[in-house]
């Protein structure tokens, strides 16, 4: 079964224990083979599920708990320069989603820079600003750990920064085109 085959609603048993993220915490939790779970969202790389009125990511390379393909980790070869780091981590951005919402975060305009410095021991480290949708919102860490984790997978990074900042506020003007029209916002 196929990622794009997974619905919203649609319940599964896991077919093993498989860690997890707790939305909306960021905590770590086991979700126990055979329980069923529900699918609210199948998006990027990840799965997020419903137990019991708690929500919780599933990572890509754990698919093959819900029965599915397991997403190969992201990689870069080890040579790479600064200007591919960089894509790769804008492509690793694109893969992130507020569990709420079906567009991610580059989509929605909340990823403002990133930037790759190198630092005086000759470590890469990753420095991405980015915003929320509203001030009080309570995915922010979820994203954000959810985005360091992606572009960790970089063996020349080792260093990830993400600043949540609030300046400028986001608005609906920083959507893409493309958001825009899968969330009806024209």
């Amino acid at each position: 079964m196929a990622l794009e085959s997974l619905y919203k609603g649609q319940q599964l048993p896991l077919q093993r224990s498989v860690e997890a993220v707790a939305i909306p915490s960021g905590q770590p939790v086991t979700l126990e083979e055979d329980t069923v779970v529900q699918v609210t969202q199948a998006l990027g790389t990840a799965v997020t599920v419903v137990l019991e009125y708690s929500m919780y990511l599933i990572e890509g390379h754990d698919l093959d708990a819900l029965g599915l393909e397991p997403a190969p980790r992201p990689t870069l070869h080890e040579n790479a320069t600064d200007e591919e780091l960089e894509a790769f981590v804008w492509e690793q951005l694109k893969t992130c989603y507020d569990p709420e919402i079906p567009v991610n975060i580059v989509e929605l305009g909340l990823v403002y820079g990133c930037r790759i410095d190198t630092l005086i021991s000759g470590e890469k480290m990753v420095n991405v600003r980015m915003t929320l949708t509203a001030p009080g919102c309570g995915m922010g860490d979820v994203i954000a750990q959810d985005a360091k984790r992606k572009i960790e997978s970089a063996p020349q990074v080792q260093k990830v920064h993400i600043e949540i900042v609030f300046s400028p506020p986001w608005s609906r003007d920083m959507m893409s085109d493309e958001a825009k029209l899968e969330l009806n916002m024209f």
